[in-house]
């Protein structure tokens, strides 16, 4: 199908973008990599009057060392992610999980922020992001402001955005030295995740030190698995504890049920996907 009708604006700086959208009101939609926002658009499921370009807006590419932190500009691609020697360093969970989203023709065109500002549920990079308690750094008519990723998710396909807000760049703690994973359950290659678990561990002396683990589509918003962190944290990396642990990690969630997974398969997966994202974190 053709989409409807709209106005296009390609805006070269923040200001600008943030202007064309406070002026267009609600009718406008903001595209970054296009990789949700298109197919949407080509079903007519959404028919905005406006379209606002974000990609040729240089300072939200790229990544760069933030001091304690890595700063992520919002049009980074996944492919320039997965890539970036800074994020294979210092926040390896998110390279991790970005090899897994959809396919390399997605992940070159697909944006970091994009994906996070859509809000699925079911994406791969919700949950690293709580797990590596990142910052969300929005810009709007009164200027900018930061939300912790703790706050950013709001609900099914909702975040804290305002309507004339965009989402700029990520700040993402360093986590130098942790060892990391994402495992991820779905039905075919390249498909979103059922359940997904991203798992992040610092060792000292063969004990977990630290441990932070956040749940993919446990509910409308990535949560953590803090039951499953607090079992784990002070005890020896072996085995038998990560298993003892992982049966906590459905605590706390309420997934949905949908054509791949009822409730209770989804709190299954979740036990069993904890366990083997911790095996590999620990390298047990």
């Amino acid at each position: 199908m053709i989409p409807a009708a709209f106005d296009y604006v390609a805006p070269t700086t923040v200001d600008s973008a943030v202007r064309a959208l406070a002026e267009a009101g609600d009718e406008a939609k903001v595209i970054a990599g296009g990789q949700s926002l298109l197919p949407v658009l080509r079903m007519r499921l959404a028919a905005p009057t406006k379209l606002i370009d974000l990609g040729r807006i240089p300072e939200m590419r790229g990544v760069r060392d933030g001091g304690d932190h890595l700063v992520i500009g919002a049009m980074t691609t996944h492919y320039d992610v997965q890539r970036d020697p800074l994020v294979a360093e210092h926040a390896e969970l998110i390279k991790l999980a970005t090899d897994t989203v959809a396919d390399p023709q997605v992940r070159h065109r697909g944006t970091f922020g994009g994906s996070l500002a859509h809000a699925d549920p079911a994406g791969d990079l919700l949950a690293p992001a709580l797990a590596l308690d990142a910052r969300f750094i929005v810009s709007g008519m009164d200027g900018r402001r930061t939300v912790s990723a703790a706050d950013f998710f709001v609900d099914f396909f909702t975040t804290a955005l305002h309507q004339a807000e965009i989402l700029v760049e990520v700040h993402v703690p360093k986590h130098t030295g942790w060892t990391a994973h994402y495992e991820k359950f779905q039905r075919v290659a390249q498909a979103w995740s059922i359940v997904g678990v991203a798992a992040t561990v610092r060792a000292e002396a063969g004990k977990i030190a630290e441990a932070r683990i956040a749940l993919t589509n446990m509910a409308s918003v990535p949560i953590r698995a803090t039951a499953v962190e607090d079992a784990l944290i002070g005890k020896q990396a072996t085995a038998e504890n990560i298993k003892s642990a992982a049966e906590h990690a459905a605590e706390g969630t309420s997934p949905t049920t949908d054509g791949n997974a009822d409730p209770a398969y989804r709190q299954h997966l979740a036990r069993v996907l904890t366990s083997r994202a911790l095996t590999a974190a620990a390298g047990v």
